[in-house]
């Protein structure tokens, strides 16, 4: 384990608002941080050194890896295969980068793991689709590249079925059994490699499958809530996990099935921010750095709002009228409709004192 006085340098790949807040925990901790993004004007370049360069350019890799101590990335689109020359430089491993980027394997490790997933099947060609019971409603998700309901067709007629065929044209698919779910809800866990530490379950809310709310903790039993921290230990134990996991899954009547993986921190997981003693972020940089971690306390309720590029105004007013929310603005140039410029959080028992911005 290394001691908090041991000054690293942080190489993330990925200047987002992710790696903005992995180098700000990084940067407070005494690191110095370096990332690398092909946008020169990106969130992480207003608090750390930036290399302008693509994800997968393997010169602007090298020369991130043989600057730092330890690499780590802030989302799971980057090429697996440029990092693995540097393998012994990124805590979180090659094995869970790649089975993130893939849901076949993916689904096969959750299994293999001994958590349980909706029923499923593997298509490689639009034919396995034939033979679909139609009575029963599917999701078939292409194997990669997919986010956001993107890469998805709902499979629930016989019209839909020629939108899946078509799809399943274009790459490998997972088909999945659609799960009749009451809530969504994420864990969000941190590891340095033998040790873990859980996050209150969020409850998440989307809107045009976009994260829009995120509650925490979550409005489930007690029981429940269990159940899923334990899965999401089990996964980070499976994993022999180092920095932050997110662990996304379904709450049906009875019982919880995980839908996917996030290999970093997570959007769901901002509230950490003010509402714990510890944030997703820190005990990223902790544990990718094998330090000790602490165990987390819920310090008070909360309520995340994501603030998208068509609710800026919005944004800025409620916080104007709401003096104790804490606005987090990523600093990105424009302001797209759909695009993530930011995240309002409220402290608070009232679960509903925010609707939508």
């Amino acid at each position: 384990m290394t001691t908090l006085t041991e000054i690293k340098t942080i190489g993330i790949i990925g200047g987002g608002q992710l790696g903005q807040m992995m180098a700000i925990s990084a940067i407070y901790m005494g690191h110095k941080v370096i990332a690398l993004d092909p946008d020169a004007t990106c969130p992480a370049a207003s608090v750390a050194e930036l290399i302008v360069a693509k994800y997968d350019d393997t010169a602007a890799i090298a020369d991130l890896a043989r600057r730092c101590d330890v690499l780590t990335y802030e989302f799971e689109n980057v090429s697996a295969d440029a990092l693995a020359p540097y393998a012994d430089k990124l805590p979180q491993g090659l094995d869970l980068l790649r089975l993130s980027q893939n849901r076949i394997f993916e689904k096969d490790f959750l299994t293999k793991a001994g958590v349980r997933v909706a029923p499923y099947q593997v298509v490689s060609t639009p034919t396995e689709l034939d033979d679909l019971d139609l009575s029963k409603k599917y999701v078939l998700k292409t194997a990669t590249g997919g986010y956001d309901g993107h890469g998805q067709v709902v499979i629930k007629s016989v019209e839909d079925l020629e939108k899946g065929r078509e799809l399943a044209t274009t790459a490998d698919c997972v088909c999945e059994e659609f799960v009749d779910f009451l809530k969504e809800v994420s864990v969000i866990i941190s590891g340095n490699g033998t040790d873990f530490s859980v996050f209150p379950v969020c409850e998440n809310l989307h809107k045009n499958n976009i994260l829009d709310k995120t509650i925490m903790p979550a409005r489930i039993s007690k029981y429940l809530a269990e159940e899923a921290r334990d899965m999401a230990l089990t996964i980070a134990q499976s994993l022999k996990l180092s920095g932050t996991l997110c662990v996304e899954m379904f709450v049906t009547q009875h019982d919880i099935l995980v839908n996917e993986l996030a290999p970093r921190p997570h959007n769901s997981g901002h509230a950490t921010i003010e509402s714990c003693d510890f944030s997703q972020f820190d005990l990223h940089i902790r544990g990718i750095l094998a330090e000790e971690l602490p165990k987390v306390t819920l310090l008070s309720p909360a309520v995340m709002l994501q603030v998208l590029g068509q609710d800026l105004g919005a944004a800025r007013h409620f916080a104007k009228e709401n003096p104790s929310a804490h606005l987090h603005l990523y600093g990105k140039i424009e302001a797209k409709e759909n695009r993530k410029m930011g995240h309002v959080t409220l402290l608070t028992d009232d679960c509903n004192v925010i609707g939508h911005l």
